[in-house]
């Protein structure tokens, strides 16, 4: 068997790879992981509460999972359904030893998943992941189960959302009135948050895909599907849209004019704001490799450092806590302020787009303009030993000619797939025909590579 946690916590297909003992399982092993870490908490015993999205797996999965900590001994605190960054919020306000969030974010309807967090709402260390993980592989004895009084009790928390509505209301300094937001809920965990939160914050509200059914959760909505947004935005003349995925840990957004603004120029609006107002922590911005030269080069213009770690929003985390900076995220939408929260929070990310527009009086369109993204080609390029390719002399001379020929005017990056034997090229350049022209002879270069 492979590494149970991915990136992201467990995922899979709900009910299959999945399913409920699997599900009991590992939050039993979590209990009792944080048992041994904390000795439990003010009670005796541990803290976890457990939250989800509304696909219909997820009721199934929420009970598997607080039998499985109840059975263990923890205490629940069931929240309901609520945007992931909400259980990262309360899991620290409510000083619970453990958080459970249950959803697979962006992922189609039939898979689910599992995602952990540590004490103050933080990413669970991979340390612990593996132990719970060694926990999930050893059968429990009888005599190790607790009975009577040392079961643990579930509880409903009723005040979840708001307690989440109001910290996002705290955190947004200026009121948003005269802005008419249309926003695309993915008929997920932001359909109710989302509306009402911009609404609390003095926007006015036009909600699209806010009318979960179980079923209907990223179908051909959210921030991986935007042409509706987009349609709707023009159509009613509103003043930007903002699309979340399942589990609205980030966000995209549509100008007036219905024009995409990625995370990308995202992250440079609100580096700049920041870096405006003086809470830029260090003049330094965190991204991926993935992000386009154009981010960039536009906080060179603005007098940002960028920061670069690997792909995946735990490395952007690690290098936020570990320089003590105050903004990161992906090109995905993905964006943390650490000031106001442990993971990527949708929500937020929105409510201080709009916030920069109120205070500024100028359009989303120009406030992203700032960023003038090259055009890039991706290609996944199969390779017999993706080991082999990094370790090739010929490819890392190829790699050289070709950033070389590019002048400072485009770049190029290779990297190995984390799951599969592919190599994923990527080239940005100063053209769509000069990218491909490059992505394609590397490409086919890459795959001739053998061990």
């Amino acid at each position: 068997m492979g590494r149970l946690f991915g990136t992201d916590g467990v995922r899979g297909l709900a009910n299959a790879e999945l399913s409920p003992e699997l599900a009991l399982t590992v939050a039993s092993a979590a209990a009792r992981v944080l048992v041994e870490h904390t000795g439990g908490g003010a009670s005796g015993r541990p803290v976890a509460v457990v939250g989800r999205d509304p696909r219909a797996s997820g009721e199934m999965l929420e009970a598997a999972v607080c039998a499985g900590l109840s059975a263990a001994g923890a205490d629940v605190l069931r929240l309901g359904v609520l945007p992931t960054p909400a259980v990262a919020h309360l899991t620290a306000v409510l000083g619970a030893d453990l958080g459970v969030m249950i959803s697979a974010s962006h992922n189609a309807m039939p898979d689910n998943g599992i995602k952990l967090f540590a004490s103050g709402g933080h990413k669970l260390p991979d340390t612990v992941e593996d132990e719970i993980e060694a926990h999930v592989g050893r059968p429990v004895q009888a005599q190790e189960r607790p009975t009577g009084r040392g079961i643990g009790r579930i509880t409903e928390v009723t005040d979840a959302l708001d307690r989440y509505l109001d910290h996002l209301l705290l955190a947004t300094p200026h009121p948003l009135e005269g802005l008419h937001v249309v926003v695309d809920c993915a008929h997920g965990a932001a359909s109710l948050a989302a509306p009402r939160a911009y609404e609390r914050a003095g926007a006015r509200v036009t909600a699209l895909a806010a009318d979960p059914d179980g079923w209907n959760i990223n179908d051909g909505v959210g921030s991986t599907h935007l042409d509706g947004l987009r349609k709707a935005v023009v159509e009613h003349g509103a003043d930007l849209g903002i699309a979340h995925d399942g589990d609205a840990d980030r966000c995209l957004a549509v100008a007036a004019d219905g024009t995409e603004v990625d995370g990308d120029q995202i992250l440079a609006l609100l580096a700049v704001a920041m870096h405006d107002e003086g809470e830029l922590a260090h003049d330094t911005l965190v991204a991926t490799v993935m992000s386009n030269l154009g981010l960039h080069l536009a906080m060179e213009a603005a007098g940002i450092t960028v920061r670069t770690t690997g792909v995946g929003d735990r490395y952007v985390l690690e290098e936020l806590r570990s320089g003590a900076f105050s903004l990161g995220g992906e090109q995905s939408g993905h964006v943390v302020l650490p000031s106001h929260a442990t993971t990527g929070d949708g929500l937020l990310t929105a409510l201080r787009i709009m916030a920069r527009m109120s205070t500024t009086g100028r359009s989303l369109a120009e406030l992203a303009g700032i960023v003038q993204r090259l055009p890039q080609v991706l290609l996944n390029v199969p390779v017999a030993d993706k080991a082999a390719v990094g370790g090739s002399t010929e490819v890392a001379d190829a790699v050289a000619a070709e950033e070389e020929a590019l002048a400072g005017r485009g770049r190029v990056l290779l990297r190995p797939s984390g799951t599969e034997q592919l190599v994923r090229v990527m080239v940005e350049a100063p053209t769509e025909d000069a990218a491909r022209d490059v992505a394609d002879r590397l490409a086919s270069l890459v795959a001739t590579v053998r061990a």
